[in-house]
């Protein structure tokens, strides 16, 4: 469903085309939201907002950046200012192998080197010197190999240890892990080297506590070897193709397993029967496996069960009424089956539900009357299903509800009446053809809204007018092709918008850009297919927050951001010109 310009932004468990190093903690398609975990002990702050004042400290480390090469050891410094330096020089990307030699015999506890340029095996003679200060090390995207894991024998305090996409370390690496008896994390993701063999190794880590194998594709009778991790409570081998029933089996008795990831593998219901006995189990992700709804039987004992992503599946309306039986339920993903509308009479009863996805499921507008009682609902995902704005009656009464995405449905702009006492309401996605000005005049009372989808929406200037009432949008996208300058003029005001996306509207010239000009705090914007020129690129120098401009079909060329970039944007990392 959804118009010519509307498109579908949903990406199955086992998409490959991701990007390393990003952590993207939902999809903006709706997905449950797999929360993502950090390895490192003393995360940096990225929380956006006002920058605070900078302390005495800041200034100082700030100075010895500068000085940096005057400086050959840090050891005489206490650990907590030389944990400071150096999560500085790795966050300005200023560390090089030659500076490392400085922090030799430091007694860090937290390296984290994820995805830092130039790292390999003769950066961890330094890292090793560390000893059993070192708690957490981070070498994710690195060209480590295994001989450079043998460095860390002497780091037996090390408690969480990162080596997603590190595929230069086999087999053999992992044996080196092994004399680590302290580790309580450890993931090496995306590694086809890695075979059941080198999962033997880890079987005395018996402090174990998370283990991540994603897309690991030969680890097939690994799991077996797991039997004496007692204390693990998270494991994910998320599309690792190769685990099947008899791998359910292996950890059948790993009673404390809180968080099992199994999408995208080869289990089936009747491997979801050894998963009854784990009766801790809070998290299970079971996206694209070959389980049908009879496997609900087995989950409906789980009574600690409260996240449940089930889609891609093979589910179909018989056997769904297991889910009434599932009252711990907070999120449930259901997305992407062949089930209709009948199956949410089943549902009725989850009032602790909190988010619920049927993207892409045969619901239509009878069906909602069954989700009218959950009102603790925050998050509800209705893309491309056949709601129409009669239904929207049934979720007038959902108060907290905080995401809803009705994109590619079949509501029109005089059911959208219907939603505009949902104050609580901070998302929506009204990505359709058939909605147009009218329906956002609809929707001024949800003064809370900061993200608005509007992609495919015949939205022309005179609807923009509308705009003006959601002060605090963070997010716009508007790309139906309907606005002229004229239009992008009455998006000014919203000066709290850190993505913009007005790409497809062939009418904007270098004026609109002259509009953008105070949205000071834009991070993204697109502006492709416009009628945008290299002379207007100057009033976007204001926008010094800004890292990703998107400029495709226009007249602009490389040269001329890059230029732009040197001068004026440097944040600017992300750019595509014509």
């Amino acid at each position: 469903m959804g118009g010519a310009c509307s498109r579908k932004r949903d990406q199955q468990a086992n998409d490959a085309n991701i990007n390393r190093g990003v952590s993207g903690r939902y999809t903006k398609s709706g997905s449950s939201k797999w929360l993502g975990g950090s390895f490192s002990r003393a995360s940096m702050d990225s929380s956006q907002g006002k920058q605070r004042c900078p302390t005495l400290m800041d200034l100082c480390i700030y100075k010895i950046r500068e000085d940096i090469n005057k400086y050959g050891t840090f050891s005489m410094l206490p650990r907590d200012i030389t944990q400071q330096i150096f999560d500085d020089l790795v966050c300005s990307q200023c560390l090089t192998d030659t500076l490392l030699e400085a922090f030799r015999d430091c007694a860090l506890q937290d390296l984290n080197l994820g995805e830092y340029p130039g790292v390999d095996d003769s950066w961890l003679d330094v890292v090793s010197s560390q000893g059993s200060s070192l708690l957490s090390l981070d070498l994710s995207g690195s060209d480590v190999t295994d001989s450079g894991i043998t460095y860390l024998k002497d780091c037996k305090s090390l408690q969480a240890l990162n080596l997603n996409y590190c595929d230069q370390i086999s087999d053999k690496g992992l044996e080196q892990v092994y004399g680590l008896s302290n580790l309580t994390t450890l993931s090496f993701k995306r590694n086809s080297s890695i075979t059941a063999k080198g999962i033997s190794s880890l079987s005395g880590l018996i402090k174990m506590v998370k283990l991540d194998m994603e897309r690991c594709p030969r680890i097939h009778g690994g799991l077996a070897h797991l039997k004496g991790l007692e204390k693990l409570e998270m494991l994910n081998v998320n599309c690792c193709n190769c685990i099947t029933d008899a791998d359910m089996k292996a950890i059948s008795g790993l009673t404390r397993l809180k968080s099992l990831q199994i999408a995208s593998s080869k289990v089936t219901d009747n491997g979801v029967v050894f998963l009854r006995d784990l009766k801790n189990l809070s998290l299970l992700n079971m996206e694209a496996c070959p389980v049908t709804a009879a496997c609900l039987e087995s989950l409906s004992v789980l009574g600690a069960l409260q996240y449940l992503n089930i889609s891609r599946c093979d589910l179909k309306d018989n056997g769904c009424e297991n889910f009434s039986k599932m009252q711990s339920l907070k999120v449930l993903n259901l997305g992407f089956n062949d089930i209709s509308g009948a199956i949410l009479v089943h549902l009725k009863g989850l009032i602790n539900l909190e988010s619920l996805n049927l993207d892409s499921c045969r619901i239509k507008d009878e069906g909602i009357l069954y989700l009218a009682g959950l009102t603790r609902l925050k998050f509800l995902e209705l893309s491309d299903t056949e709601v129409g704005s009669s239904a929207l009656r049934h979720l007038s009464g959902l108060v907290n509800l905080e995401n809803l995405n009705l994109s590619f449905t079949v509501v029109t702009d005089g059911g959208l009446r219907k939603l505009s006492g949902l104050s609580s309401l901070k998302s929506l996605n009204l990505d359709a053809r058939q909605i147009t000005d009218a329906g956002i005049a609809a929707l001024t009372s949800l003064t809370g809204l900061m993200h608005l989808d509007l992609f495919g929406a015949r939205i022309t200037d005179s609807g923009t007018n509308y705009l003006r009432a959601f002060k605090k949008l963070r997010s716009l996208e508007i790309c139906g092709g309907g606005l002229t300058d004229a239009g992008v003029k009455n998006i000014k005001d919203l000066t709290s918008l850190t993505l913009l996306n007005l790409s497809q509207n062939s009418l904007l010239t270098d004026k609109s850009l002259e509009s953008i000009s105070g949205l000071t705090q834009l991070v993204s914007l697109n502006m492709s297919n416009s009628r945008v020129t290299s002379a207007g690129l100057r009033h976007l120098k204001s926008l010094k927050h800004l890292k990703s401009l998107t400029l495709e079909s226009c007249k602009v060329t490389a040269n001329d951001i890059k230029l732009l970039q040197s001068t004026d944007l440097p944040q600017l990392v992300n750019f595509r010109p014509e």
